[in-house]
């Protein structure tokens, strides 16, 4: 187990923001660094850290239809699995590599 905070806050998985943590937190920013490659944009932003914080604590991920539009379902669900609020049913690293998606990039637009 790890404890502190440290990461640029948009990466930072919630239990970041409340203690304990284990491996899973990478899988969340990995899903964070993912997302930000697909739409350019960061799924939790705020105007300050403490805000930032808010918004990944919530944990609602968002796919905007006019970016997301060309984003197959299937990395969707990846997404939506590494980037799962309730680390119980977060993705493992592990997990993530036997998800089953096709490691092409150009198999993850429509």
């Amino acid at each position: 187990m790890m404890s502190g905070v440290v990461g640029t806050p948009y990466y930072v998985a919630p239990r970041c923001c409340g203690g304990e943590y284990d491996e899973k937190v990478d899988v969340w920013s990995a899903g964070v660094v993912l997302y930000v490659m697909l739409s350019g944009f960061v799924p939790f932003y705020g105007e300050t850290a403490g805000e930032t914080f808010e918004k990944v604590v919530r944990g609602n991920l968002r796919f905007p239809m006019r970016v997301f539009r060309a984003v197959s379902g299937e990395a969707k669900d990846l997404l939506r699995k590494m980037i799962c609020k309730d680390v119980c049913r977060r993705l493992s690293a592990e997990q993530v590599l036997s998800h089953g998606i096709n490691l092409e990039v150009e198999t993850w637009l429509q």
